[in-house]
């Protein structure tokens, strides 16, 4: 079904989404994005994959493979639908059901300037303009205007602290240094 020992597991992978059910009888499958936009799983034509965390495969299902080269992935309602010349048909997309799906991240598209992946942004360390530390990005939160960043102090028994994340709050982030800038007071 896949070239597994061909395609070692890449030490940067992401996990970006996870199949849905088989899409039609040619071997196409639905794929939930985690991301919107799915840029990554949209660009990227090898995909490698874990079993779900909770198995709902069918216990009689073929192993599943370690990757899966992409022959086609497109854009349909609230997912997308792919194909891969090592799915066949209809049988061997419903045995993928389930599977979490990881990219390289040297693989995701370039970021246009000013921005930036989710993953790039957790761990990163967040300052006041004035140089104090509020602590590291722990998550985000997609609010739909826009994504909130979820700071932990670094007191471990200090409260999250939310901080939107948009020009008016955010006054930088250098990715290299490995610290967000942000307006920010201790009182908000």
């Amino acid at each position: 079904m896949a070239r597994e020992a061909l395609a070692p597991w890449p030490d940067d992978a992401l996990e970006v989404g996870r199949i849905g059910e088989a899409w039609g009888l040619k071997g196409g499958f639905r794929v939930l994005p985690y991301a919107d936009p799915p840029e990554a799983l949209l660009a990227a034509s090898r995909w490698h994959l874990k079993p779900a965390e909770v198995a709902r495969r069918p216990g009689s299902a073929a192993p599943l493979p370690a990757t899966l080269d992409i022959a086609s992935v497109r854009e349909s309602g609230d997912g997308l639908i792919a194909s891969s010349p090592g799915v066949p048909d209809r049988t061997a997309a419903e045995a993928l059901r389930g599977a979490r799906i990881f990219i390289a991240r040297s693989q995701f598209p370039k970021p246009a300037a000013d921005e930036f992946y989710w993953a790039d942004l957790i761990g990163l360390g967040v300052v006041t303009r004035e140089g104090l530390a509020l602590g590291s990005v722990v998550g985000l939160l997609d609010t739909g205007p826009h994504s909130v960043l979820r700071i932990q102090p670094p007191a471990a028994d200090g409260e999250e602290v939310l901080i939107p994340f948009v020009s008016a709050y955010v006054d930088s982030v250098d990715l290299p240094a490995r610290r967000i800038v942000v307006d920010w007071g201790l009182d908000y």
